[in-house]
């Protein structure tokens, strides 16, 4: 299906002007040698932002690499980053290089960096300023030639107040701040990006989809996508994996989409008939007591007791 007024910019896909911005942000820092920090929720594509600042700037020949601080332990992360000698620990057969040498005269890219621990922090902070390092275990500095890119789903203003993040490395980092919108706030992107991950479905699958159920096409666009990007890539998958013939149905979505129930008024306001009525509903929409019950922000048990005094 084509759509009119679409860019894609190094792999991020989208229409909304609020990226179009973020877009020539992306272009403009990459000409220089500043640190940049991407702030977005999980799902909402901060590693290709990162992939796109290596790409445009002038070590895009030089490799790309990338960690999630959140993934590893501080000893293992600290020996991931910095490397490490024979024999700095119990293990440490031979030297081994870390992700700052290993990326040498390239862009090293570290994802949920609100996630480093307080001791990282200063060692991190120490390879920015003085732009050399320790591996663990070693006396020799190395020099460092690298462009950091980080990115976090937090607010690093709110773990500095927390005491969480160093104040000093939060201003290192965030020369260049990216706010990547989530994709609820840019909903002119879903149908753009709903279409661009079944053609590249179509491209590889069995299935061709051409066309997309109304029902289908308005549940797409009226949920939340609290997992943005990712979560909606996964929902087309699913539906190429469940699914047959060229129209996407409703029926073929993940279960959560067929468990949404409008918005009710709330029963504790309504009569005695009204709130039978509500119930009768919420039972005929959901077809499950659990979701009829958390429907009308109950719970189960009163639900149970609501049903009793209404004969439902």
């Amino acid at each position: 299906m084509k759509i009119d007024n679409i860019q894609n910019f190094h792999g991020l896909i989208s229409r909304s002007p609020a990226m179009r911005d973020v877009f020539q942000i992306i272009q403009n820092a990459a000409e220089t040698e500043a640190t940049v920090l991407v702030r977005g929720e999980s799902g909402s594509g901060k590693e290709l932002v990162a992939r796109a600042i290596h790409d445009l700037s002038a070590r895009r020949d030089a490799p790309f690499l990338a960690v999630n601080c959140a993934a590893l332990s501080s000893n293992l992360l600290e020996s991931e980053l910095f490397g490490h000698v024979r024999g700095a620990f119990t293990g440490a057969i031979k030297d081994h290089h870390g992700l700052f040498q290993r990326a040498h005269g390239g862009t090293l890219f570290l994802d949920e960096i609100a996630e480093l621990p307080l001791e990282l922090q200063a060692k991190l902070l120490r390879v920015i300023q003085e732009r050399n390092f320790l591996p663990v275990g070693g006396t020799i500095s190395i020099p460092v030639n690298v462009r950091l890119v980080a990115a976090t789903h937090r607010s690093l203003r709110e773990e500095v107040k927390n005491g969480r993040f160093r104040e000093d490395l939060m201003y290192r980092l965030r020369v260049v701040p990216i706010f990547l919108p989530p994709l609820r706030e840019r909903r002119e992107d879903t149908n753009v990006l709903i279409w661009h991950f079944i053609e590249q479905h179509n491209t590889t699958d069995r299935r061709k989809i051409e066309k997309i159920e109304p029902e289908a096409m308005k549940l797409l666009l009226d949920y939340s996508w609290h997992g943005n990007i990712r979560e909606l890539q996964n929902v087309v998958e699913y539906a190429f994996a469940v699914g047959r013939g060229t129209i996407l149905k409703s029926v073929e979505l993940p279960p959560e989409f067929r468990e949404i129930v409008p918005p009710i008024t709330p029963i504790k306001l309504l009569s005695l008939e009204d709130e039978k009525k509500t119930i009768e509903h919420a039972l005929s929409k959901t077809k499950n007591v659990n979701m009829a019950a958390q429907s009308l922000g109950m719970s189960r048990a009163t639900f149970w007791r609501k049903r009793k005094l209404h004969g439902i």
